[in-house]
C-alpha cells in the first residue's frame, strides 16, 4: 500500500514539472528591441555583443561617446544584417528627464523597447569609516537610482502593450554584506527590494522581471574597485573565483529567455540565491522544489563559510592593530 502512495505522489510530481516545464513563458531576444545601460564596458558591453548574436536589436546607453562608438564597432560585427545596433551618450543619473527623452529616442529609431536592461553601476570600497558620504550618494545613485529612472521612463509602455522584460544588475554583494563594502552592497541590496516590489506591480501585465547577481568579474571597474580595496574583502571577495564579463553576459541572457527572477553565476553564485531567495517571486515549480529541499541543509553549511570569514576579518584587524603600534 505504502508503495503505491510513493508512486502516486512521484506521478503527480513528474506530472507538475512536466505542465511546469511544457507551460513555461519564454522571452523572445530575437527581433527584440533590447536596451542596455552602461553598455560602452565591461559587463554591459559583453551583454550588448551577446543580444546581437541572439537576434536582437541594441541600444547602449552611456555617457562616454567615445567608448560607445567602439563598442557599436564592435557589435555591428555579431548583428544580422537586418538587425540595428544604437548608441546614446546620457547621464542616466542627474536628470530623469534627459533618461525618459534618450529612451523615446531610442524607441522612435528601433521600434518599441521590449527589453530593458539596467547594468550601469560601480564599486567604492573601503573601510566605512574611510568612505567619504559622497560615495553613499554616489553608490545609490548610479547603482539604484539609475533603475529606478530608466524603469520609470518605459514601464508605462510596456504595461500599454501588455509585454516587456525588465532586468536589473545587482551584485552577489546584494545577497549579503561583505567587509569593505559598506557603501556598495546596500546600493545593490535596493535593486533587489526595487525588482521584487515591482515585479508584483507588473507581473499582471506580462511584464517579466529579472535580477541577476553577478560574482566578481574581469572588468575594468573591478581593476579600479581593487586599487583600495582592504585585504579582507580581497580575501573573502577571491573565494568565489574571477569571472570573464562573457560568461556573466551568457549567464544573464539565458535567465531573461527563461524569465527567471533570480539570475545567479557560478556554483557559489548559486548557492548564494538559492539560500536567499526567501519571498522573492518563484520562476518555476523545479526552481520552488530545489529551494526548499537545499535551503536547511546550506544554511547549515554556510555558517562554516561566515566562520571562516569572520576570521579573516578578526585577523586582519589584528593586523591593522600591531601596525598602530608600530607607527
Amino acid at each position: 500500500m505504502i508503495e503505491w502512495v510513493i508512486i502516486a505522489v512521484l506521478a503527480c510530481a513528474l506530472s507538475l514539472l512536466l505542465i511546469d516545464v511544457l507551460n513555461k513563458k519564454k522571452t523572445e531576444i530575437d527581433g527584440a528591441h533590447t536596451v542596455v545601460t552602461g553598455g560602452s564596458s565591461g559587463i554591459g558591453k559583453a551583454l550588448a555583443i551577446k543580444l546581437a548574436k541572439c537576434g536582437a536589436n541594441v541600444t547602449i546607453l552611456a555617457r562616454n561617446m567615445n567608448r560607445l562608438e567602439e563598442t557599436v564597432k564592435e557589435v555591428k560585427k555579431h548583428l544580422a544584417p537586418e538587425r540595428k545596433v544604437l548608441a546614446l551618450s546620457v547621464d542616466l543619473i542627474t536628470n530623469a528627464q534627459d533618461v525618459e527623452s534618450t529612451l523615446d529616442q531610442a524607441s522612435e529609431a528601433l521600434g518599441p523597447i521590449d527589453i530593458l536592461i539596467n547594468c550601469a553601476g560601480f564599486a567604492v570600497c573601503g573601510l566605512f569609516e574611510e568612505t567619504s558620504i559622497e560615495d553613499f550618494k554616489a553608490m545609490i545613485n548610479t547603482n539604484y537610482l539609475a533603475s529606478v529612472f530608466t524603469s520609470h521612463a518605459v514601464v508605462k509602455k510596456m504595461k500599454q502593450r501588455r509585454k516587456g522584460h525588465l532586468v536589473f544588475v545587482s551584485s552577489i554583494g546584494g545577497q549579503f554584506g561583505i567587509f569593505g563594502f559598506t557603501a556598495y552592497s546596500p546600493s545593490k541590496f535596493a535593486v533587489r527590494g526595487f525588482a521584487e516590489t515591482l515585479f508584483m506591480e507588473v507581473k499582471p501585465y506580462n511584464i517579466a522581471v529579472s535580477v541577476a547577481f553577478p560574482p566578481d568579474t574581469d572588468t575594468p571597474g573591478f581593476e579600479n574597485e581593487n586599487k583600495n580595496k582592504p585585504e579582507e574583502t580581497h580575501l573573502i571577495s577571491s573565494s568565489g573565483g574571477l569571472f570573464t564579463p562573457e560568461q556573466v553576459a551568457s549567464n544573464i541572457v539565458i535567465g531573461i529567455k527563461d524569465r527567471r527572477f533570480i539570475i545567479s553565476c557560478g556554483f557559489d553564485g548559486y548557492v548564494v540565491s538559492t539560500l536567499t531567495a526567501g519571498l522573492a517571486p518563484i520562476s518555476s515549480l523545479m526552481e520552488l522544489l530545489t529551494q526548499v529541499i537545499l535551503m536547511g541543509p546550506l544554511r547549515f553549511v554556510l555558517a562554516f563559510y561566515l566562520y571562516y570569514y569572520d576570521r579573516i576579518v578578526f585577523k586582519g584587524m589584528q593586523k591593522r592593530e600591531r601596525s598602530k603600534k608600530t607607527e
